[in-house]
């Protein structure tokens, strides 16, 4: 072993207990590690550096701003609820719709973002139909990160994998090259799951959770404007073209509740609906053509009285919750006069308990109460030493710009189509389109930059140089002979599923991204000691990488339902040990028949 080899794998060793340990942030880690090789004389600083312009990087941040793009414009939330709808209720029912229609989902998208937009539909979803969500959450889960097999850019790891392959002098991968073996992945997850439900725990005390969900929807009231488009179309009308952003409770006009209330009546101007929506919808309504929240005409451009704070020009949306033993509790919200006393409009409220119908503004608060007040700063400062109010939380509703939604669908096809048929080089097409996002007002600049996540861009600039490094310390090779001298006559099929395992094993401590940096350029000196093709050899190992699920540590978006599904390590390790040898298994008989010329069906032989 040579002086440099020796530097390398210590380097290694103490990038890696960084990484296990936690005591440092990954993007962190990454970036000493690349300092580290190019202070010992490894890596020269262009070689160092070459990941912040590498294609995965550009590609994984433009993806980004593309997801955001399609949240933000409300896409995704509509499929997500096309989903739940087309559920039924079944428990089969919903895990046959739901793992594939997440999959294909996160094949487009960032699947830890379509894991927690579809974590509180199917939590409502078991709530309604009775069904334990500790039996749907798991399956969703597993079928986000499953999604992310079916395309290129929708996991590092695959970018990295073809990044190593068109550094090594092949034609890397294109964006579909491993759509075969990721189709086949959902469909036996899908199969899987659906045979094996009994291995699924079945508890109690989701209704807790479902309880904590219901924040997402207030009450609230819209004021149908004198030039409505909605004017003399029926409430049936517009209880479809919004059922699935909001749910009418009671219809008044000329501030009494009407009798009738039948889908086919006609809506006319003045009538304000009382209605329950969601944050994003509230701080959204604005953009609906003849609809405007009632409170907010009603107050907002009253001219002041003296003294009175102006409310145009800075306005926000914050939540009160009403004190025990408030002044508040038993009055109305118009006998409080919230806009003279206070300075601020309530626009919003959330009871635990109970449906409420009439005027919002004839409510009689109780404890507990959650407001939403529309007003300007200087009066929120104000407001929150008030001793009538327990705490002021930020309002986490976001506009979404839903009229640009088929422009956001047809920039995300757009790019899509210019990489897949190279018109367009990958990371210059996923660039457009997320510059296109931006310019065309899909999403704000400001969220685009937020959603972006740094730590995973840094760490994949970072992580790079480490096989960059592995590979021209001659340390990949090194490993390579020595597998070789002992596996040297053991079948090619059983040498992807070697690459798979040790892959799936490390990637529980380890991110996907840095598990193929470091094994990718192994399997890629086995193939060339083999004289094959190294593309199965590399993506068996990227596969292994994303498509392990031995604990629920080794993918983030499983995190997000531990808690919600109550679920325990064990759970994780009985329904995920037989799925993973089963993916482990499809992946490499695929990979074969896909670059080397196996057998598609079952043969003898290697």
């Amino acid at each position: 072993m040579e002086p440099q080899q020796i530097v390398f794998l210590a380097i290694l060793a103490t990038a890696l207990a960084l990484f296990v340990s936690g005591r440092m942030r990954v993007d962190v880690v990454a970036m000493l590690t690349l300092l580290t090789l190019t202070f010992t004389g490894i890596l020269d600083a262009r070689q160092a550096l070459a990941g912040f312009s590498s294609e995965p990087a550009i590609i994984v941040a433009a993806v980004f701003v593309l997801s955001a793009g399609l949240s933000a414009t409300g896409i995704t939330d509509r499929m997500g609820a096309a989903i739940g709808r087309a559920a039924g209720g079944s428990e089969w029912r919903t895990i046959a719709v739901v793992m594939p229609a997440t999959a294909a989902l996160a094949a487009f998208s960032h699947h830890v973002m379509v894991t927690a937009m579809m974590l509180p539909i199917l939590m409502r979803l078991a709530r309604e139909q009775k069904l334990a969500a500790s039996r749907l959450l798991m399956p969703m889960s597993l079928a986000a990160s499953l999604g992310t097999t079916l395309t290129l850019f929708s996991a590092p790891a695959f970018l990295l994998a073809g990044d190593l392959l068109k550094r090594a002098g092949g034609e890397g991968l294109d964006i579909f090259a491993i759509t075969p073996i990721g189709a086949a992945l959902v469909a036996l997850g899908t199969a899987y799951m659906l045979l094996g439900r009994w291995l699924l725990p079945k508890r109690e005390g989701e209704a807790q959770q479902a309880d904590y969900l219901r924040l997402e929807r207030y009450y609230t009231e819209l004021l149908v404007e004198r030039d409505s488009p909605w004017i003399g179309r029926t409430r049936g009308e517009f209880e479809q073209a919004f059922a699935e952003r909001l749910q009418v409770v009671d219809w008044l006009r000329h501030g009494m509740r009407r009798r009738r209330q039948a889908g086919d009546s006609p809506l006319a101007a003045g009538d304000v609906l009382l209605v329950r929506a969601s944050p994003d919808e509230i701080a959204s309504i604005k953009d609906e053509p003849g609809l405007v929240l009632h409170a907010v005409a009603k107050y907002g451009d009253k001219p002041r009285e003296a003294g009175q704070a102006e409310l145009l020009g800075e306005e926000q949306l914050v939540q009160a919750v009403v004190a025990p033993h408030s002044e508040f509790i038993g009055r109305s919200v118009s006998d409080i006069d919230f806009l003279r006393t206070l300075g601020v409009v309530v626009v919003g409220l959330w009871r635990r308990e109970g449906w409420l119908h009439g005027e919002l503004s004839e409510m009689r608060l109780e404890e507990g109460d959650l407001l939403v007040l529309w007003g300007r700063q200087p009066e929120f400062e104000t407001l929150a030493a008030h001793h009538g109010f327990l705490m002021l939380m930020p309002f986490q509703g976001r506009e979404k710009p839903r009229r640009r939604a088929p422009l956001a669908l047809a920039i995300m096809v757009a790019t899509v189509a210019a990489a897949a048929t190279e018109l367009l080089p990958p990371q210059i097409a996923f660039l457009a389109g997320a510059v296109a996002m931006v310019l065309c007002r899909c999403v704000p600049i400001e969220q685009a930059y937020q959603q972006i996540d740094v730590r995973i861009f840094v760490m994949i600039a970072g992580v790079i140089p480490l096989g960059i490094a592995m590979e021209q310390s001659g340390t990949a090779r090194l490993v390579a002979d020595l597998l070789m001298a002992h596996a040297a006559h053991w079948p090619v099929f059983v040498l992807l599923l070697v690459m798979f395992g040790v892959a799936a094993l490390l990637t529980q401590i380890l991110s996907d991204a840095a598990t193929t940096v470091l094994l990718a350029p192994i399997a890629l000196a086995v193939a060339q000691g083999l004289e094959l093709s190294p593309t199965p050899f590399v993506v068996c190992t990227a596969m292994g990488a994303v498509a392990s699920f031995l604990t629920p540590i080794g993918h983030h978006g499983n995190l997000l339902i531990l808690n919600p599904g109550q679920y325990t390590f064990g759970d994780f390790l009985r329904v995920g040990v037989p799925l993973t040898a089963a993916i482990a298994l499809a992946t490499a008989w695929m990979a074969r028949w896909l670059w080397l010329g196996g057998p598609l069906w079952p043969a003898l032989g290697g």
